[in-house]
């Protein structure tokens, strides 16, 4: 069973479809004993910063999410979230990985909504990709390049669109809306 967690963010039922599209059940929660029990857990997300930890630290989910031991995909916010520190409401996140997140430079082309590529890849997310071409992103706020870094994209700059540590995977795009390629991340995913 999958648990996608809920908390106060968007994107859970496309999440929750795409799974479904792949043969998986799944079940959308915020109990702790259902997120720590479950075989792989997704943080889904499309919102906040700020407002979306608030949500984690009252209904005691930041802590669950730590205590997490199988595999975890953050996706866009849930990414973000995993970071050290967010710029969007200065933001203490739960620092999972070792970078913070910055809002891209104000220009008319913010946000980053649509198809964009990949500039580097690697890691157990990507194998058996016939293309790194052509993932879906929505956001306004990246995280920075680092150590954990697993998958690279250039928009105005070179940021992390995905990242591993441990059991924690994290996409900056959207891999439920990613088309073919989304459908074989998310397979690579379920089958860790």
């Amino acid at each position: 069973m999958i648990a996608i967690i809920k908390y106060n963010a968007g994107n859970i039922s496309s999440v929750q479809n795409a799974l479904t599209r792949l043969g998986c059940q799944s079940i959308i929660t915020d109990e702790p004993k259902e997120i720590l029990t479950a075989d792989k857990v997704i943080f889904p997300g499309v919102g906040e910063a700020s407002s979306a930890m608030k949500y984690l630290i009252e209904k005691k989910l930041d802590k669950t999410i730590l205590a997490i031991k199988n595999p975890m995909l953050g996706i866009c916010l849930g990414q973000q979230l995993m970071c050290e520190f967010s710029e969007e409401g200065n933001t203490k996140c739960l620092g999972i990985y070792n970078t913070l997140v910055k809002k891209f430079p104000n220009t008319d082309i913010v946000p980053h909504m649509g198809w964009n590529s990949f500039t580097k890849v690697d890691g157990t997310l990507f194998k058996n990709l016939k293309t790194i071409d052509n993932v879906y992103f929505v956001h306004s706020y990246y995280a920075e390049i680092n150590e954990q870094t697993t998958a690279v994209c250039d928009y105005i700059q070179p940021f992390s669109a995905a990242m591993q540590k441990d059991n924690f995977y994290a996409t900056q795009f959207h891999p439920e809306k990613s088309a073919d390629i989304g459908e074989q991340i998310l397979k690579n995913f379920i089958e860790i």
